[in-house]
């Protein structure tokens, strides 16, 4: 859209200059032909352009469909975010309208009316030079393209925008504690609408729990499911208070949408990580080494949250008093998210079972002590397992895998 409002208003002002200039340029390069030859060169140009616009509509699509089918629906999001895309089909788009709209302003001779013969020179030069920068950028498209449908690119993709919500929502240092909450029995507020909660409002449900004197607890996560007519926060009130502000204010406040985003989800990046290698261990693409990539996203990214501050993050008033608690992933709910799946169908693939007994020592190579060792040792046992109905890997092989990771809890990495 800025690219077809750019291109009307070019088409609109340049051809004003030219009409302006009377012919008379101070360039050599502009265009020299008749009104005839400046028509056929516009007409082509926005002829040739709505072929490549379609041509590259159809590319994109069919990268939408291989990337959705092959590895994770949850990656089109990824993909239809990328500003080459966008900014080469604005190019295309700016292009063809320009040349449309240029076309409009080009007269041949009239005698019987008096009308003048005007060819727009600049403005025909201007559409051969966005020709040439459409070439360019379908050229650039077609090889940014190829680079994109890889897994390798999707999956570093995934995991810079994983980092970047892991930076912007939750800083280093200790999980936060649990706040104090009043004695006495809650009441529940239910959810008006369903959908993903995307997006909280801290400050205007901060504000309302002012107004109103009490404490809100949200039930649900940033990414959590949500269900109308199920509690989606509990309060604590004053006798006679009146929960409608709070309710308008939830209602208002919890942004729900029907899919998960990425900006503030910090389980996103995970989810879409472990989609794709559970994808690529199915029976009808059956790619390990797909599987083993994506597994070292994801050891990367929990070694990274084990540092960070999770927890419940809590809301205060201007008087310091607890107004909101916006619960957050654990570090354990993240582990489920992160092995559960992967664990589950690892079951005949030692190069999988492998390098998810590397994940789990290098997690608690990571991790500071106490902070995961029950969940480790947990996926651990679940891990070995199925490693034990893996026919292929020797026992001591697994009891060595046992051996390295209560080495790396101990904080000591042996040599091999």
């Amino acid at each position: 859209m800025v690219g077809v409002a750019l291109a009307i208003g070019l088409g609109v002002a340049v051809p004003a200059l030219d009409e302006a200039l009377g012919g008379d340029t101070p360039f050599t390069f502009v265009f020299g032909g008749g009104p005839s030859a400046a028509r056929d060169v516009l007409a082509a140009i926005a002829g040739s352009l709505v072929s490549v616009t379609g041509l590259t509509f159809s590319l994109t699509v069919v990268a939408l469909q291989l990337g959705s089918s092959q590895y994770s629906p949850r990656l089109l999001q990824t993909f239809t975010r990328d500003r080459v895309v966008q900014v080469t089909l604005a190019q295309l788009v700016l292009t063809f309208v320009y040349a449309l709209t240029v076309l409009r302003t080009v007269r041949t001779q009239d005698d019987e009316s008096g009308t003048s013969a005007f060819v727009p020179r600049l403005s025909v030069t201007l559409a051969y030079l966005l020709t040439l920068g459409s070439v360019v950028a379908l050229l650039l498209f077609l090889g940014h393209l190829a680079r994109s449908l890889r897994v390798e690119t999707m999956l570093r993709d995934v995991h810079d925008e994983a980092m970047s919500t892991f930076d912007e929502e939750v800083g280093s240092g200790p999980a936060r504690p649990v706040p104090a909450l009043p004695t006495g029995p809650p009441s529940a507020l239910p959810a008006r609408s369903s959908g993903f909660v995307v997006h909280v409002d801290e400050a205007r449900i901060v504000a309302a729990a002012t107004r109103c004197d009490a404490v809100v607890v949200l039930v649900p996560r940033i990414g959590d499911g949500v269900v109308a007519g199920v509690p989606v926060a509990h309060t604590w009130l004053p006798d006679g208070a009146d929960a409608g502000q709070l309710q308008e204010a939830l209602d208002a406040g919890v942004e729900l949408d029907f899919e998960r985003h990425a900006d503030r989800d910090l389980g996103y990046g995970l989810r879409t990580t472990v989609d794709v290698v559970s994808r690529a261990l199915s029976s009808g693409i059956n790619d390990p080494t797909t599987a083993v990539h994506g597994l070292g996203h994801v050891s990367a990214l929990l070694g990274d949250l084990a540092h960070r501050s999770l927890g419940p993050a809590s809301y205060t008033d201007d008087g310091g008093r607890l107004r909101l608690v916006v619960p957050q992933w654990s570090y354990a709910d993240l582990l489920e998210v992160a092995l559960e799946e992967p664990v589950q169908y690892a079951e005949g693939s030692p190069a999988v079972l492998r390098r998810l007994a590397a994940l789990l020592r290098e997690v608690a190579w990571r991790a500071p002590a106490g902070v995961a060792d029950e969940a480790l040792r947990h996926w651990w046992g679940r891990l070995e397992v199925v490693a034990a109905r893996t026919s292929d890997l020797p026992a001591a092989v697994v009891e060595q895998w046992r051996t390295d990771l209560e080495d790396a809890l101990a904080e000591h990495w042996a040599p091999r």
